[in-house]
């Protein structure tokens, strides 16, 4: 059975709707733009000295910005002993190849787990990530940023003066939608998400749950890390 098709229009109609519909959107760019205004404003928090380890050893958060004043981390769920991690945050994490750009805006995004650095490296060689990892193993760094051992991934943003260092903002949940491009670009196409919590016309394919077409663990490995043979894959999200 083939899926259902949207309203056939003529040019007229087409553009009518899709200029009432730009209206919107425009509305919408403003708002983020005004909420983009007012995160520019928060007040941010003073934090104490943490230690965290990364691939050449162990290092202060004020080093791992590596002289840049700003800082974005994101916290990957981890899971002691599990093949794959987290479908959600290894496919997330993958998008990130070229970061560059930062360096303009005085700027570093990194990532930063539960795990033993060893453990952290082993798995982006893996599934091929190209961003720099920090372990919080040791340090009650993740826990105080609201990403706790076992617990969900976030993401956190900090301000660095001299050695001191400030968080200014935090999310998780969809509140990370904003910095990927996968989920902007799947919104543009006719069916969406496809998952059965959207709002679709009757008759959409519509009926996944919340990530079942999510690229898995093993797929990125498969398509970017070093052993392109691997195939099985259980990762999960809790």
């Amino acid at each position: 059975m083939s899926a259902p098709l949207p309203t056939i229009a003529d040019h007229e109609t087409w553009r009518a709707e899709l200029d009432a519909l730009r209206i919107r959107e425009k509305a919408a760019t403003r708002e983020l733009d005004a909420i983009a205004a007012q995160r520019r404003r928060l007040p941010m928090v003073a934090l104490p000295e943490y230690t965290l380890v990364g691939e050449h050893g162990p290092v202060t958060l004020a080093e791992v910005f590596e002289g840049r004043r700003q800082l974005i981390t994101y916290h990957h769920m981890w899971h002691r002993g599990a093949d794959w991690q987290c479908v959600g945050c290894t496919s997330y994490t993958s998008q990130f190849t070229r970061l560059e750009f930062l360096e303009a805006y005085d700027a570093r995004f990194v990532i930063v787990s539960q795990a033993p650095i060893e453990e952290l490296l082993a798995y982006r060689d893996k599934v091929g990530n190209r961003m720099e990892w920090y372990s919080t193993y040791e340090s009650p760094f993740g826990a105080d940023m609201d990403a706790p051992r076992d617990g969900g991934f976030a993401v956190n943003v900090f301000l660095r003066d001299g050695d001191t260092v400030y968080r200014t903002w935090h999310t998780n949940g969809r509140g990370t939608e904003q910095l990927s491009h996968t989920f902007a670009l799947v919104d543009l196409l006719p069916y969406g998400r496809q998952e059965a919590w959207q709002d679709s016309p009757e008759g959409w394919p519509n009926n996944d749950a919340a990530g079942t077409r999510w690229i898995r663990s093993a797929q990125t490995a498969a398509l970017y890390g070093r052993d392109p043979q691997v195939t099985s894959d259980d990762s999960h999200c809790h």
